[in-house]
């Protein structure tokens, strides 16, 4: 299971909210490439960058950010907020943006996200599906809608979607543990199962289908281990890290143990 700490920005600073309430507002460094080197440092290779700031305003902000982290660092970065546009899609992807995840813009204007997992494929754009009661919610978590969220995530799945991040935002910086049940449930929903012949006959072999990547609420090292067991793909943490609920170092060694990153 992929380990993705999680950088939020808002005005250029690292801050993390909780139930994605900006009056809630944190600011744990003012330097997010600081940060982003200290994962590097202990031998994380992803990182999950959110642009609060265009969440909010509804198209890119802080790609500047993005650059700096993207040009001086080698981490993977998954990157979010406010994409809603072909422009927007495109400075991100210039500014070095590995993946981007888009949320709203998969609720509100499908066409348009559909063209960008068209154009990029399906390896490079992840499906934010972040909800509240089982009920997608879109503008940065301000808005909630009438879509149901494993449904949505199945008819993206059909559409060519592989990659999901699924944020319980009940749990989101709550520091109370994730959502495991909805996650097993997701897995479970959006399994497949193929035929495969042999030569003793038929066997019938299930497969996982989707990435399931799993964020919010993760308040202690164990409960990676049950998300692994889940068949989550990832994990994004965040937090947890900046209150010391999860050290880098115990990161790094569940990395070395499982020989994945």
């Amino acid at each position: 299971m992929r380990i993705i700490p999680a950088i939020d920005i808002i005005d250029g600073k690292c801050v993390r909210l909780s139930k994605g309430d900006y009056d809630t507002k944190v600011i744990y460094n003012e330097n997010p490439l600081e940060v982003a080197k200290q994962f590097e440092a202990h031998g994380i290779e992803y990182l999950h960058l959110v642009d609060l700031d265009g969440a909010k305003s509804k198209h890119i902000v802080n790609y500047k950010i993005l650059d700096g982290i993207a040009s001086k660092t080698n981490l993977k970065i998954d990157f979010g907020g406010g994409l809603k546009s072909n422009e927007d899609l495109h400075i991100a992807f210039e500014s070095g943006a590995h993946q981007i995840t888009g949320g709203s813009i998969a609720v509100k204007d499908s066409q348009v996200f559909l063209g960008w997992l068209e154009t990029y494929g399906a390896d490079k754009i992840i499906l934010g599906a972040d909800a509240n009661n089982e009920k997608i919610a879109v503008s940065g978590w301000q808005e909630e809608s009438n879509l149901s969220l494993i449904p949505f995530i199945q008819d993206y799945l059909k559409k060519g979607i592989a990659y999901v991040i699924c944020t319980d935002i009940s749990k989101d910086g709550m520091l109370e543990g994730p959502s495991f049940d909805l996650y097993h449930k997701i897995l479970d929903k959006t399994k497949k199962t193929t035929t495969r012949i042999t030569g003793s006959g038929v066997e019938d072999k299930e497969v996982l289908g989707v990435n399931l990547i799993a964020s919010g609420g993760i308040s202690a090292f164990k409960e990676l281990y049950h998300l692994q067991e889940l068949g989550c793909e990832g994990t994004i943490i965040g937090k947890a890290i900046y209150e010391n609920k999860i050290s880098l170092k115990q990161l790094e060694n569940y990395i070395l143990d499982n020989g994945s990153t």
